[in-house]
């Protein structure tokens, strides 16, 4: 299962300083997650078809979201269905998202682009609403994988 086309709910870039393969290392290794993450712990091996979970507090609240690891190319892609409990939804697959990072090499950096879109196509009602919180709360994980990374 890959990402379709579909229309992004949230989409956000940020380059970070450094080489692709550092930048694929932090992103799929669980120990530094906490820090970009939103202070999730995040646990998954990073295979397609595994699963991964996010576990934490935000704003106040525990969560536990989850999803499955769709694709997985070193420094270049990483992809994975997602659904929050938090959103209030019912766990449908209307309800997932897709998240996907897309690396790419510029130089001794790489720009990173962050898009969320919805599993099943389309923007919900629901989306259009979240899209700027969505776009706020990603743009703070590139901050955090930038700062994971070491710069």
């Amino acid at each position: 299962m890959t990402q379709s086309a579909a229309e992004p709910v949230a989409q956000v870039s940020k380059t970070i300083d450094a080489p692709a393969d550092k930048v694929w290392e932090t992103l799929t290794s669980t120990d530094p997650a906490e820090k970009f993450f939103m202070g999730a712990t995040v646990d998954s091996d990073f295979q397609v078809g595994s699963p991964i979970t996010f576990k934490g507090d935000y704003e106040g609240k525990s969560f536990e979201d989850k999803g499955q690891i769709l694709e997985a190319r070193p420094q270049r892609r990483l992809s994975f269905s997602h659904f929050s409990a938090s959103s209030g939804q019912p766990e449908t697959p209307d309800n997932y998202h897709t998240v996907t990072f897309e690396l790419q090499p510029e130089g001794d950096a790489t720009r990173v682009t962050l898009t969320q879109a919805n599993l099943t196509g389309g923007i919900s009602a629901a989306d259009r609403l979240h899209k700027a919180q969505y776009e706020k709360n990603w743009s703070g994980v590139l901050e955090g994988l930038s700062k994971a990374v070491g710069h």
